[in-house]
This record gives structure tokens, sequence and C-alpha cells, in this order.
């Protein structure tokens, strides 16, 4: 499987107009992710394997069994599926986690790896996962778990989406070089067309729900900085512009 880089590290250049809203200090604290039953009497109705990578290399004793346990479609044929995950080091099943996605697609492909970054993937209890449908302009589901002496929490979730250069994504920012960190935090990033714009190729650059995540009697806590949905910073480029950072 094509591994894909799960996100993306961004050096801004040019000389676009920068805008930067100064917005009321916001320290919301942001509710524990929503957590399933997992049960173990569930019918399977598929399992996916879905190998573990540490900085591009796939584990040998590590890795993932998704289990589709429910699927049900709505009236205007919108999927939403149940999956329990259970995980596995040393080959060895250490815990499960039970997630809902809606609008899958069919023909969706799963990715992990571990590791808040690339840098401090190496013996991390993170691990990142992505599922989505492996074509540009539909959406990915993303979820980052914190598992450490058999205990699985689901530390955050959020949808990304690429289309030929543009789309949105979570920024993740480790500021120490230890991979198993009490702190960290995130930003959403997008990039998308300036409609206004007659140039076709101009694109705004924007910011948003800025997010720090502590580690307080072995629970991630996480609080929203900036105000929700609604960008601090935001900055003019060309597409070329954009997509020339490597």
């Amino acid at each position: 499987m094509k591994i894909h880089t799960l996100f993306f590290l961004l050096v801004l250049v040019g000389c676009q107009k920068t805008k930067t809203t100064e917005a009321t200090q916001i320290a919301e604290i942001i509710e524990p992710q929503e957590i399933l039953e997992v049960t173990n009497d569930e019918k399977i109705i598929k399992t996916d394997t879905v190998a573990i990578y540490t900085d591009g290399t796939e584990s040998s004793t590590d890795y993932i069994l998704a289990h589709l346990v429910d699927q049900q479609a709505d009236k205007d044929s919108i999927v939403t599926v149940k999956y329990r995950l259970d995980f596995y080091q040393n080959k060895t099943k250490t815990a499960s986690s039970k997630i809902a996605i809606k609008g899958f697609e069919k023909g969706s492909e799963w990715i992990a790896s571990y590791g808040l970054t690339s840098e401090t993937s190496k013996n991390s209890p993170f691990i990142q996962i992505s599922v989505g449908y492996p074509a540009c302009g539909y959406s990915h589901e993303n979820y980052l778990y914190y598992l450490k002496s058999k205990d699985l929490q689901l530390v955050h979730q959020w949808s990304t989406m690429s289309d030929s250069g543009w789309g949105s994504w979570v920024e993740i920012v480790n500021p120490s070089t230890n991979s198993d960190p009490k702190s960290f935090y995130c930003k959403t990033v997008a990039f998308v067309p300036a409609d206004e714009d007659e140039n076709l190729d101009m694109g705004i650059l924007s910011h948003s729900d800025s997010i720090s995540f502590e580690l307080t009697d072995n629970k991630w806590k996480k609080m929203l900085l900036s105000a929700k949905d609604k960008p601090y910073f935001e900055k003019k480029m060309t597409f070329d512009q954009f997509n020339s950072v490597e």
C-alpha cells in the first residue's frame, strides 16, 4: 500500500498580504471524544488488517484489525458504519476501540502510523489512523490514539480533504523531541480558492481551531484556544507558491 503522509508541515512563502484576526482570547475546555461501547459478541461483517508504520517502515509485530460490525444506509443512501478496532502489539491483542463513520465510501482504505510527527515516531505511544477512499476530493476520517500499558485513549478525531492541491487538514506540533510528550498542540490548516479573485490561480491559506493537549492524571485533556471554526490567520498566495513548498 502506498504510504501517504498524514500531516503536512508547511513553510509559508510569498509576499502576499497576511491577515491576522485578533479575536477575543478563548480557553474552552473540549469534552473528551465520544466513546462507543466495545463488545466482543458482535457479528463481524468483514475484517481489514491495518499495518502500522514507523517513519515509513511497516511493523512486523504491531497491527490493527478493523472489524466492520454494523452498516446502515439512510433514505439518501448515505452509509454509516461502525468498526471495532483491535490493537495488536507484539502480535498480542492489547486494547480495542469502537468508532462510527458517517458517509463511508465503499473501497475506503486504512493507514496507521506511530508518532505525533515523523520525527518523533520511534517508540511512541501515539497511533494515528486514517480511513477514506483513495482519490482526490474524498473526505478522510482521522483518529489519534494514545496506547500505553494496555490503556487506550482516543485523544482527537478530525476530517481531512485534498483535491488537486487544495484542501484542509490538521497540523500537529510536538514542541519537544520526546516521542511521549506531556503536551502538544494542533491547528486546522486550509488552502482554498479565492473565489472573489479574477485570478483562478489565487488561493487563501488559513489557520483555525488551535487546540492544546495536556496529559493530566494519565488522561489527555484538550482546550480550544481560538474561536471554533473561525480563521485566526489568513494569507493570499498563488497555487504555485503554496504547492512549491517542500
